[in-house]
This record gives structure tokens, C-alpha cells and sequence, in this order.
């Protein structure tokens, strides 16, 4: 592997890991912090914050999950094109089961819980009530996605070390 391709290599990881630590960061903080503030909070207290912060957050939130996966695949392309054997490597199917775990939480991202907390956002913002099965498919999603972080970090953290695993 020339010394471009390894840097091209190294600057995806980067941008992967970068984007990585953004999306589980805000997963976490929807978790731990806001669930349990915003059972909490007063009316007002809440709509105020679901106007105002919530938007904000979740856009950082998805699109930091969209370019984990995007900078996840294009490290996958850059080093089965650059490493003949690379799809043979054990660390190639520790990596792939856990990018198989991000590609599902991404989806559960874009596809349940940013459907439905926009419409808790419009809700809150028209003034209205929100539907209860929104919140509750938006919270199984991502809690689903927080249970699913553990192994897929453990998985693509790993990959380096769990060689005897896959021989």
C-alpha cells in the first residue's frame, strides 16, 4: 500500500470515528439526559425545548449518524481496493458486523425516530398534543439503537485485536 493510500485510509478512519463519536454521543444524551429532564419539566418548560432545542439537536443527530455510515463504507471500498486480501481478513468480518449494527441504527434513525419526532415537533409547535404511540416508537427505536451501540463499538473498536476470533 503506497503512502497516499494509506493516508486516504487513515483520513476516512478519522472522519468515521469523528462522526461516530458525534451520533453515539447525542444517541446518549437523548437517553440519559433528555428523557428523563424532559418527564420532568413543566408544559411550557417542555414545548419550549421541543421547539427550540430538539430541532436542532436531531439534526445533528442524523446527519452525523448518515456520514458515520457513509465514511464507514467508503473505508471499506478504500481498503478492499487497496488490500487484495482484505474481504478474507478477520478484521474485515469483525468490522462488517458491526457496521451491519450501525446500518441498522442509522436506519432506525431516519426511517422511526426522526419521522416521528418531527411530528412531534409540528405537534408542539401548532400547539397540539402529540400522538403517545409517536414518543413511543421514536424511544424503542432508540433505545434499541443504545443497546445496539455497545456491541457495535465493541465490534468496530476491536476489530484489530479479535484476529484469532474468525481463524
Amino acid at each position: 500500500m503506497s503512502l497516499e493510500e494509506a493516508a486516504l485510509l487513515d483520513s476516512l478512519r478519522v472522519m468515521h470515528i469523528f462522526a461516530g463519536i458525534t451520533w453515539i454521543g447525542l444517541l446518549y444524551y437523548f437517553n440519559l439526559a433528555q428523557a428523563q429532564a424532559f418527564a420532568q419539566m413543566d408544559p411550557a418548560a417542555r414545548t419550549n425545548a421541543i421547539t427550540e432545542l430538539v430541532p436542532r439537536v436531531l439534526f445533528l443527530f442524523r446527519w452525523a449518524a448518515f456520514f458515520t455510515v457513509v465514511f464507514g463504507v467508503a473505508y471499506i471500498g478504500a481498503a478492499s481496493s487497496f488490500i487484495d486480501t482484505y474481504w478474507d481478513t478477520a478484521r474485515f468480518y469483525n468490522i462488517a458486523i458491526g457496521g451491519t449494527m450501525g446500518i441498522i441504527m442509522a436506519s432506525n434513525v431516519w426511517f422511526i425516530i426522526w419521522p416521528n419526532q418531527k411530528k412531534i415537533i409540528a405537534a408542539a409547535q401548532s400547539g397540539g398534543t402529540p400522538e403517545p404511540s409517536w414518543g413511543r416508537s421514536a424511544t424503542m427505536a432508540s433505545r434499541t439503537n443504545t443497546m445496539l451501540s455497545i456491541p457495535m463499538l465493541f465490534f468496530m473498536v476491536a476489530a484489530r485485536n479479535l484476529e484469532q476470533l474468525w481463524q
